[in-house]
């Protein structure tokens, strides 16, 4: 069985290295099918391949360095050192796509191959869907590329837009004006845009409308040039409302569509833009599709675990909605009526 040893002075620097609990250890475990045992002051890797073992040393030298100059790692630090070292993205991909916002030391770089392929996808064609489970960075780095490209001049606005469907709650019921009614429908592009930009230059882009928040319906009758418009949880768009919104695009304008399949919100008798719009639009230059996996999953490792225990092999069916008017009838046979014993 193939074998390799790496030396480490202090035993707590164990404790910065794998996490706790010995998490991020696990996680290496796992991922690359190997055992590692401590041994005196040797770490002791061993495995059915001598590849996978020699993939694993260069993991744990990589996070050793990094604890070295930073301290204890957190789950995307690792999880970035993995996907590299385990040939799922290069060093090379991670330095060319890389986007380095105004907030000091905020750099926004691909955690996975899925993800590079996203972002490099962004940059050379003008119309995008991306597909994808949660976590898998679909909003997070479409706004990190809106961002970049309104800092280096290619746009001149950014347009947030997202279709109001929740929960059956409808967008006139919710209290304030039209700013407080969106700001729930649009919180997932507000949340990956307030960690990239500080406060008091995200309130000056709103106010000067350079950023603009929308809901999908006050898209109709617009044209925007020369700007980037982003559409959030699109399978919860219709055809017609997919294809309004396409057609609002303008010279100069970019648009990524992204969405997740498995969490359509329509009525069962509703067809979801999306899947339509990438069937009908797949073949025309200029327009890319890419699809994320659980792999690139980037959030709390169990966000993987539970997106595969739905959607994965081996998932338990979910229910499906019935139709109440679909229900069998239930006959009725009348009784004969109760006649009270005479009184006497």
């Amino acid at each position: 069985m193939p074998k390799n040893s790496i030396p480490f002075s202090n035993p707590d620097d164990l404790r910065s290295l794998f996490g706790p609990r010995d998490k991020y250890l696990k996680q290496i475990c796992e991922r690359l099918n190997i055992d590692v045992l401590v041994r005196g002051d040797q770490l002791l890797l061993q495995g059915e391949a001598a590849l996978q073992v020699d993939k694993g040393t260069k993991v744990i030298q990589e996070m050793i360095q990094q604890v070295g100059k930073t301290g204890p790692l957190n789950d995307n630090q690792v999880e970035l050192i993995l996907s590299t070292h385990m040939g799922q993205i290069n060093q090379t991909d991670i330095d060319s796509l890389s986007i380095t916002l105004s907030i000091p030391s905020k750099r926004i770089a691909p955690k996975t191959a899925g993800q590079a392929n996203y972002m490099r996808t962004m940059k050379e064609n003008d119309i995008v869907f991306c597909t994808g489970p949660a976590g898998s960075g679909k909003t997070y780095l479409a706004v990190a590329m809106a961002l970049d490209a309104l800092r280096k001049e290619r746009v001149r606005k950014i347009c947030l837009v997202r279709p109001a469907v929740e929960a059956g709650e409808k967008l006139g019921f919710l209290p304030g004006d039209l700013q407080e009614k969106v700001n729930p429908y649009l919180r997932p592009l507000l949340d990956a845009m307030r960690e990239m930009v500080d406060l008091e230059q995200f309130q000056r882009y709103i106010r000067d409308e350079v950023i603009e928040i929308l809901p999908l319906a006050f898209m109709r009758g617009r044209t925007l040039n020369q700007t980037f418009m982003i559409l959030d949880e699109a399978q919860n768009t219709t055809i017609t409302q997919m294809k309004m919104f396409l057609t609002r695009m303008g010279q100069g304008s970019r648009v990524v569509v992204t969405g997740d399949l498995t969490q359509n919100d329509l009525p069962p008798d509703i067809v979801s833009g999306l899947p339509d719009a990438i069937d009908r639009l797949q073949n025309i230059p200029g327009i890319k599709t890419t699809h994320l996996e659980a792999n690139d999953i980037v959030r709390h490792a169990l966000v993987r675990a539970i997106v595969n225990a739905y959607d994965g092999p081996g998932a338990l069916p979910v229910p499906q909605k019935q139709n109440p008017f679909s229900r069998p009838r239930i006959m009725r046979v009348p009784q004969e009526p109760v006649v009270p014993p005479d009184s006497k």
